[in-house]
């Protein structure tokens, strides 16, 4: 896809559809007034006579117009209230889906959407995301694809220059749905070793230096807690660490930002209920962000360092898998009871958090994980959950939250829950009751960050959705670009 910006006004320019807006009350933009004067009144008589009122991303296509140099129209309503991020996200959402397929240039007379939150830079940066998201389609298991492949030639912005701001929002664009292929790709395809193999590609870029940490090398380096849950598939685990070196001082400390990557969780001996158990395909979605995160940041080049590590492996079921009772060693040294095998992903991230800070002594860390139904349930599929002690990381992430409107919500992490994974037999239980299991499982993280500022996002509601519309979601890919551009 190609972005320009335009100068031309919307009565002048020559394109093969144009896009305008008008709010519930009938208002039209400036630009939907040039056409509507354009064309004597056409424009306006579609409200009129009641084909479009205006609510929140509604539209109408109308073909060519009489007096309109575009070769088509498309009215999209703003609703009837100044627009939030959430709701210009719907508008744009609905341009791209319907201008998605159309051939030639698509012009965009969107400037009046742009408030004093939402700037002509977030509204262009927005667009590209939301085209990349409307030509996404997964097709690599498909015998046949869809014949429609024609997508507009360019997307003209009628505005102020935001070439910078359509760079961001194509790369962060691809980086989602980078995610999401890695996501939706079946179990059987997407084992850690695939996964990996991925991860390899991006290092391509010079920029990208890759390390592939195999199950062997974590068991002789002492990686119980990761083996513990590896150990059971036939498939190998493998850790991967991505280190790119973008700051004026290379060897500055990085930071790393952490995914888990279980390639398919069956919950191990304490095995899950049948129902939906494909879709634990996607408990590898922290570590899709990570890798999606990591393919927008080498098409930007921002001057920061950032380590990425995955840490991919299976949870099977198997005469050699760990037993609810069992004990194991991590790499930090901590001794852990596995009370529950399906609470795995946090026994692959300690380790993987023990060996980021004992080789690369980050600057700071973010962990993402699709961790825990508790958070699921408590936060749905809008808001990921944001656990943190530390005050600045938390307001730096609510921040990139906010402008990518990525959601988070803040979840608590007292030093009173510490107590809940406390165990008879070892330094630490791997789960801690029915209660606070969101909190927990943070709680059993916070253990192993030896004081590095630390924060964990649990995507478990916001990874993917299920049902008709299933899939990945490629969140929150968006939040974590904002956050280390922000460094």
């Amino acid at each position: 896809m190609i972005y320009q910006v335009s100068q031309q006004t919307a009565a002048d320019i020559q394109a093969s559809c144009i896009v305008v807006t008008l709010d519930q009350s009938g208002k039209l933009s400036d630009a939907a007034s040039q056409l509507d004067e354009a064309s004597q009144g056409f424009i306006s008589q579609r409200y009129e006579q009641g084909d479009i009122s205006g609510k929140l991303a509604e539209s109408l296509l109308l073909p060519a117009v009489a007096g309109i140099n575009a070769g088509r129209v498309l009215l999209v309503g703003t609703g009837k209230a100044t627009l939030k991020p959430a709701s210009a996200q719907k508008v744009l959402t609905a341009i791209a889906t319907l201008t998605s397929k159309i051939r030639g240039d698509i012009a965009l007379a969107l400037t009046e959407m742009a408030t004093d939150v939402l700037t002509e830079s977030w509204l262009a940066e927005q667009t590209a995301i939301a085209y990349a998201s409307a030509q996404y389609r997964f097709t690599a298991t498909k015998s046949t694809t869809d014949d429609d492949t024609q997508t507009p030639d360019s997307v003209i912005w009628l505005g102020s220059d935001v070439d910078a701001a359509f760079t961001k929002g194509a790369a962060i664009g691809a980086g989602i749905s980078f995610a999401k292929e890695l996501a939706n790709m079946p179990p059987n395809i997407c084992t850690p070793t695939w996964l990996a193999e991925n991860a390899v590609t991006l290092t391509q870029d010079q920029a990208l230096e890759t390390t592939i940490l195999d199950e062997d090398q974590l068991a002789e380096m002492g990686a119980g807690a990761f083996v513990s849950v590896s150990k059971g598939s036939s498939e190998p685990g493998k850790i991967i660490v991505m280190q790119y070196r973008g700051a004026d001082d290379p060897n500055a400390a990085p930071h790393m930002i952490l995914g888990k990557g279980i390639t398919f969780d069956t919950g191990g001996i304490s095995l899950k209920p049948g129902l939906k158990m494909d879709e634990m395909k996607y408990d590898m979605c922290g570590a899709a962000s990570v890798l999606g995160t990591m393919k927008a940041i080498l098409a930007l080049k921002p001057k920061v360092n950032v380590l990425a590590i995955v840490t991919s492996a299976e949870n099977m079921p198997a005469g050699n898998a760990s037993k609810p009772g069992d004990v194991v060693t991590s790499l930090s040294g901590k001794t852990i009871e596995i009370l529950n095998t399906d609470a795995e992903g946090r026994l692959v991230l300690c380790d993987a958090l023990t060996y980021g800070i004992n080789n690369y002594k980050p600057a700071s860390i973010v962990d993402i994980a699709t961790l825990t139904g508790a958070c699921m349930a408590a936060l749905g599929e809008v808001n990921s959950g944001l656990f943190t002690t530390d005050e600045a990381m938390a307001e730096q992430l609510q921040t990139a939250a906010q402008y990518s409107n990525d959601k988070v919500w803040r979840l608590p992490l007292e030093e009173e829950y510490q107590d809940l994974i406390d165990s008879n037999f070892a330094d630490i239980a791997n789960i801690g009751g029915p209660l606070a299991g969101a909190t927990t499982a943070a709680c059993f993280l916070s253990r192993f960050t030896e004081g590095t500022p630390w924060a964990h996002l649990d995507i478990a509601g916001t990874a993917w959705v299920g049902g008709k519309a299933k899939g990945a979601t490629g969140r929150p890919v968006s939040l974590l670009v904002n956050y280390l551009l922000n460094k």
